[in-house]
């Protein structure tokens, strides 16, 4: 080999452990800099995400005619339940709670009309969400009996 080969090595050698060595360094300050949060819900948030499952079983249940049972006392959370901006709670969710909740009672104290009154509770929610949170109005939307 000739000194150039030799030299041509001796750098390669040396400059690659460098670079090896401040990627290295990189990562980790990286990993230090990155912190990974985990978005937590309110407890409104969280009650309406519960709400919205037990809908989803009670459309279920309609459409294969099996009985509801009774309305679910947890709904009424929707007065006292927490929100992320607690400036959300004022007058005009006050009135749309009350209107949900006495939707809902009618579902379950009115079997005969149990599909229409089920699409009136979905579309108390859809009002609410219209004049507030609009993004899970879809969703809800799936909510409906045809």
């Amino acid at each position: 080999m000739n000194k150039f080969s030799i030299l041509l090595m001796v750098f390669c050698f040396f400059f690659c452990q460098k670079k090896e060595q401040n990627t290295t360094e990189n990562n980790a300050s990286c990993k230090k800099e990155k912190k990974f949060e985990m978005y937590e819900l309110s407890e409104m948030a969280s009650l309406m995400e519960q709400m919205y499952a037990y809908n989803l079983q009670i459309k279920n249940k309609i459409e294969n005619s099996e009985s509801i049972g009774e309305f679910p006392e947890f709904f009424n959370k929707i007065y006292t339940a927490k929100f992320t901006d607690s400036s959300d709670k004022d007058p005009f969710f006050d009135k749309k709670a009350k209107a949900f909740i006495a939707a809902q009672k009618l579902i379950y104290s009115d079997p005969k009309n149990v599909k229409k009154n089920f699409n009136v509770g979905v579309a108390a929610c859809v009002s609410c969400h219209q004049g507030k949170c609009g993004g899970p109005i879809p969703k809800i939307k799936k909510l409906y009996l045809n």
